[in-house]
């Protein structure tokens, strides 16, 4: 229950963050994908399941506030929790370089498919300027950032560890 409660309190903390603080002090016309952060990190911290729930209120706030329609930022997000989940196993919480290459590819992909269902479909097929104007910023910026934030996920996931064996 209190895994849930903290979870809940995360994501809602790293939504207000990304939707106000880091992009009203953006670098490049872009913010970090502060919830893809946090659904990465519990991915591999946790696996596929806790990846997963955490992917679906990421992604229910997202098409909440930003879609017309329900359900594809949360079918993205559950989906990149659930492969996240996969990378469990071979998880080491000191490691920092696993989840600085899993964002990197997570943000790529997430990007790719936001461009192939919100341009490529409506006939926009300039992905040289999306790639470089959004996808590249936006990457380094997340991968930039997951260096910290991650950091303190493992310090709360090793309180909810602790907590949960008492």
């Amino acid at each position: 229950m209190r895994r849930i409660f903290v979870l809940t309190i995360l994501i809602l903390v790293c939504f207000v963050l990304q939707t106000t603080v880091f992009s009203y002090h953006d670098i490049t016309g872009t913010a970090p994908n502060l919830l893809l952060i946090l659904t990465m990190s519990f991915g591999i911290m946790r696996g596929r399941k806790e990846g997963m729930l955490a992917g679906f209120f990421c992604g229910f706030l997202c098409d909440v506030f930003f879609s017309s329609l329900l359900g594809p930022y949360m079918l993205l997000y559950m989906f990149i929790g659930y492969i996240n989940g996969f990378f469990h196993r071979n998880y080491l919480m000191e490691d920092v370089m696993l989840p600085v290459i899993i964002i990197f590819v997570d943000e790529f992909i997430f990007n790719f498919v936001i461009y192939v269902v919100c341009f490529l479909l409506r006939n926009r097929l300039g992905f040289s300027q999306y790639f470089l104007k959004t996808v590249a910023p936006q990457t380094l910026y997340s991968v930039l950032i997951t260096v910290v934030i991650y950091r303190i996920f493992v310090s709360i996931n090793r309180y909810l560890k602790k907590k949960a064996q008492e």
